[in-house]
């Protein structure tokens, strides 16, 4: 044993029962309104029901409630690797950028024991989720708007993280350009728009002539040119308009810019 080690009794400590990773699994989904009309969009998250019972055929703890996409973490991953694995697992949904969030670990959040919890989102694209489906120990798999989300019976403290995801979500839509997972490669400044709406409530999205003037001169998105001209599309009005594609300018907001 290393001398510093001498005198160092773990029996002294209480060391929790399990570590585990949950992720919030957020799409964004376009639903038709009409000829030369952008869709309409409503962002959802998917959620698993947990089955009556365990693989091993014991009742399984909060069982029959919508619950994040997760599970207990091996001793030889990380909690990140864990979350990746899980998503795939529980969904069939691999490849996918995954940020994590948040750690819970008050004790009494799960009934066996002292359970600690770290949370991630991720951004599955619309077209993906036709490979989502059910692990072992989930019943069901589902997607809810936000409105319906805080309705359902949710298990352990999953309202709590699910909350704090929305936050971030709404804060990354705003400081950087996690738009761009929503959205075609080349897109009109109408699906941006409409994008945008489903997490922000800023009055200038909201107003179409502010937001149509303001939008062509934001630094990370360009015009779609070809051999000098301009690239149009008329799959959402009568009158084609501008494709738009991200660049890479990678905005960076300080707080010491701003102006009190």
């Amino acid at each position: 044993m290393s001398e510093d080690l001498v005198g160092y009794d773990v029996r002294k400590y209480r060391t929790p029962d399990g570590y585990t990773s949950d992720i919030a699994v957020f799409t964004i989904i376009s639903t038709e309104v009409g000829p030369y009309k952008p869709p309409e969009k409503t962002l959802k998250l998917m959620l698993i029901k947990r089955a009556e019972k365990t693989n091993e055929g014991e009742p399984n703890i909060e069982r029959g409630k919508w619950a994040l996409p997760g599970g207990f973490i091996k001793t030889e991953e990380t909690a990140y690797e864990a979350a990746v694995r899980e998503l795939r697992e529980e969904t069939g949904i691999e490849g996918l950028k995954i940020k994590h969030f948040g750690v819970y670990d008050k004790f009494g959040r799960d009934k066996r024991g002292w359970i600690i919890s770290n949370a991630h989102y991720a951004i599955v694209p619309e077209n993906e989720l036709v490979k989502r489906r059910a692990a072992d120990d989930a019943a069901e798999v589902a997607l809810f708007s936000m409105d319906e989300v805080f309705k359902l019976d949710l298990a352990f403290d999953h309202k709590e993280i699910i909350d704090d995801a929305l936050w971030f979500i709404r804060k990354d839509m705003s400081l950087t350009t996690l738009a761009k997972n929503f959205l075609p490669k080349e897109f009109v400044l109408s699906e941006l728009q409409g994008v945008l709406l489903t997490v922000m409530d800023e009055p200038w999205l909201k107003l179409d002539s502010q937001f149509f003037r303001k939008a062509p001169t934001l630094p990370f998105i360009e015009k779609v040119m070809k051999d000098g001209e301009p690239q149009k599309t008329n799959r959402w009005s009568k009158n084609k308009a501008q494709l738009y594609r991200f660049n890479d300018f990678d905005p960076y907001v300080s707080i010491y810019n701003a102006k009190y």
